[in-house]
């Protein structure tokens, strides 16, 4: 098996200062911190565990499977990066698939950078990783965005900074998660775009949206025929809210009147209290001579 390391740039006299207890360290004032902090030391697997504050919640096993291949041929190319929670004792900060991938393998260790972290900046670096990679679905993604807000408390300018993405970028995403559950979890499964949810939650009726979704799937829509068909049912309730104002008298009287003289679903439309418009609508040309004919009548 080729490796990525050799044992010589992996810290064997560091490995052999973290387990005497003695030398051992807690936090980043310790004597020989500086020595451990920062570089790449064989750790074994069995003093590893897995991060509870992990973000990622679907981790593919063929995925796995695939990695665990390439590690046996060609070794690891990145090491993980952990936090040190006691003597001979550590947590994964980053690189849990290369853990698993690695312990699937029965190898006995594993080359990992060492830090020192509370709880809550562990999860700040596993919540940026995370985002940072290029196979995460955009739920996933938001969701790391939102518990950067809600655990970590950053702002939306602070996660900009941290992560290098523009604030709107940020904003887009975290938009997502009003969408109704059924809506995304058919975007972490790849059944729709991002491209289609952003379009999906500028509609405030979840029913609506639910009604939309299906009919992206059925009909394999794009994200620009999703816009159409929104714009056309924002157009359509603007149209019904003014039907359904109440005309004022003698305009409501008159309506009534209008539409048996021309047999057609006459529309009035108040812009101000002496101003507005009448609508007549025809279905085609011969309807169109028939209106005429009356309007031009003495």
């Amino acid at each position: 098996m080729a490796k990525a390391y050799n044992k010589q740039s992996l810290g064997r006299g560091l490995s052999a200062l973290l387990n005497n207890p003695i030398k051992d360290i807690s936090s980043a004032e310790d004597k020989n911190a500086d020595q451990v902090i920062g570089n790449i030391i064989e750790i074994p697997i069995n003093q590893i565990e897995l991060n509870p504050f992990q973000p990622r919640t679907n981790f593919e096993n063929e995925k796995i499977s695939e990695l665990a291949n390439s590690i046996e041929q060609l070794g690891i190319i990145q090491p993980i990066t952990v936090r040190k929670t006691g003597f001979k004792s550590f947590q994964i900060i980053s690189g849990e698939r290369r853990f698993r991938a690695v312990s699937l393998l029965n190898l006995q260790s594993i080359p990992a950078f060492i830090r020192i972290a509370n709880d809550q900046q562990s999860l700040e670096m596993a919540l940026v990783e995370n985002i940072q990679r290029e196979n995460l679905d955009p739920i996933e993604i938001a969701l790391c965005y939102q518990r950067l807000i809600d655990d970590v408390k950053l702002t939306q300018e602070q996660m900009s900074s941290r992560v290098g993405k523009k604030r709107s970028t940020i904003s887009n995403y975290l938009r997502l998660l009003k969408l109704d559950p059924i809506i995304q979890t058919g975007i972490r499964d790849g059944f729709i775009s991002m491209g289609h949810g952003r379009t999906l939650v500028t509609i405030e009726n979840r029913d609506d949206q639910l009604k939309i979704y299906k009919k992206i799937l059925s009909d394999s829509l794009s994200v620009r025929e999703t816009e159409n068909i929104r714009n056309r049912l924002k157009s359509d309730s603007k149209e019904i809210l003014i039907v359904k104002k109440k005309l004022p008298e003698p305009f409501k009287s008159n309506l009534n009147k209008l539409k048996k003289i021309f047999n057609s679903e006459v529309k009035i439309t108040l812009n101000g209290n002496k101003k507005g418009s009448i609508i007549i609508p025809f279905n085609n040309i011969e309807d169109y001579k028939t209106l005429n004919k009356k309007l031009n009548s003495d």
